[in-house]
């Protein structure tokens, strides 16, 4: 059994780059978004968001395809020190406002299906039976301060949230779990960022719909809700465009 994975990524129309990254095997799917910077903030780094998400991502593939079966939060800790390592010679890494990324991870594992998230983005499975499991860190929801220093005090803390950054330990905070397939058959998975979820997390549709939505296409999901956050009336939290990854995932071949 392996897995196969639509892809689709697009860039918010606000941004020049696209500060998600996406990469897909036939057992695993790694995506991150990654934090945008506030204008003119000081962060200690002389690297881009682009340059950590590429670096994050690299390293957790070598790390889930490895011979040896690391957790995935094994694997998340170690690819995070790997990239600590990579610039602790150029970098302040001990700024709460180093960049930063957000982690949703899957993988096929022999009968077994690993999950993890941390931050805000979701993996997200549809049951052989038609329910629903989304797995979700919603930490991010419930701080007391939206402020750029409130963010910033609250940033991997056991008070605030997690995030991939400087700080290997973020890892083992992460929602992460399995589920083994010969007990529960999952028909299909998604993987997706914020920007690709605000139809649930901002617009009030159920974690069914999206799926409905998403099985027309990765590319349909995200036009709908281009189309949604460009019509909301209204205040909410975050900006009103985000980059926007979305993957769906089929199994090919029998689950045990």
């Amino acid at each position: 059994m392996r897995l196969s994975a639509e892809i689709y990524t697009e860039t918010s129309p606000d941004h020049e780059h696209n500060e998600d990254f996406v990469l897909a095997g036939s057992d695993f799917v790694i995506v991150l978004d990654g934090a945008s910077p506030v204008p003119g903030l000081e962060n200690g780094c002389i690297h881009d968001v682009p340059w950590l998400v590429r670096q994050l991502g690299l390293r957790l593939a070598e790390g889930l395809t490895a011979p040896a079966a690391w957790s995935l939060a094994a694997i998340l800790e170690h690819a995070i020190q790997q990239v600590c390592d990579a610039h602790a010679d150029t970098c302040d890494l001990k700024d709460p406002n180093s960049p930063s990324s957000t982690v949703a991870l899957l993988r096929l594992h022999g009968d077994r299906l690993d999950y993890l998230a941390l931050a805000d983005s979701s993996v997200v499975l549809r049951m052989a039976d038609g329910g629903i499991l989304p797995i979700t860190d919603d930490r991010l929801d419930h701080l007391q301060d939206y402020s750029v220093p409130g963010v910033a005090a609250a940033r991997n803390t056991d008070k605030g949230f997690w995030v991939a950054s400087t700080k290997p330990e973020a890892a083992r905070h992460a929602v992460s779990g399995s589920i083994s397939l010969a007990a529960q058959p999952v028909q299909a998975a998604a993987v997706l960022t914020d920007g690709a979820a605000t139809l649930v997390e901002r617009h009030d549709q159920s974690w069914g719909s999206l799926f409905s939505i998403l099985e027309t296409g990765p590319h349909e999901l995200v036009r709908q809700t281009r189309e949604a956050d460009e019509t909301a009336a209204g205040k909410f939290r975050g900006k009103r465009h985000d980059d926007a990854t979305a993957v769906l995932c089929h199994f090919v071949g029998s689950q045990p």
